[in-house]
């Protein structure tokens, strides 16, 4: 990823002096990193904590705050595990509950990304939806450059998992991130859709 984001740092350099080029190559070099590339490494608590209070510098409106975080490690990646295949009949078939089990066992933590919905309803949910998805996006953007690779999945089932993580009922959990330690991972073109042509512009 280092490379990446070099080459990337490269081709914006002077491109526009009112936008700290630097953000620009991190932003433009975030990427998925899947459980199946991580390798098992565990990584430091306090190195997780940062990340969350990354996460924690998000936007909301009204200043609702709605994200937090419970985070899995160790045995208990396997117990939030075997509750999501206990809870989903399609995880129950040997070759996707390998795959999911797999998946758990190389991620060095398992994140639950939740939502606390603002109990006088001030704001539209789909707002504070939005908001705990950019603390996502900086969890994610504070990998960059980096060996942590993350990636965010929502199984089904996963409102099922309400009793089990102690969930309220203005609150829900809106998917896992997988985070692990990466060793190389091969350059992908990833195609991106033409924002200048779909961009307007008014005077």
């Amino acid at each position: 990823m280092g490379i990446y984001y070099n080459n990337i740092l490269k081709i914006i350099h002077n491109f526009n002096k009112m936008i700290n080029n630097k953000i620009s190559a991190i932003i433009k070099a975030r990427r998925s990193i899947f459980p199946s590339q991580f390798n098992g490494q565990k990584i430091e608590q306090e190195t997780i904590l940062e990340l969350i209070k990354n996460a924690n510098t998000a936007p909301s409106h009204k200043l609702t705050q709605p994200w937090f975080f419970k985070v899995f490690s160790g045995s208990s990646k396997t117990s939030l595990a075997q509750e999501l295949i206990k809870q989903n009949q399609l995880l129950q078939h040997t070759q996707k509950k390998d795959k999911l089990l797999l998946k758990f066992q190389n991620s060095s933590h398992i994140i639950c990304i939740c939502m606390q919905r603002d109990k006088t309803k001030s704001i539209p949910e789909w707002e504070e939806i939005a908001a705990t998805a950019m603390a996502v996006q900086n969890i994610w953007l504070s990998c960059v450059d980096s060996n942590i690779g993350g990636y965010w999945s929502t199984p089904k089932g996963i409102e099922k998992l309400n009793k089990f993580l102690n969930l309220k009922k203005n609150e829900r959990c809106l998917g896992f991130f997988y985070i692990g330690i990466y060793e190389s991972i091969k350059e992908r073109k990833i195609p991106r859709k033409n924002i200048e042509q779909e961009t307007e512009w008014f005077d």
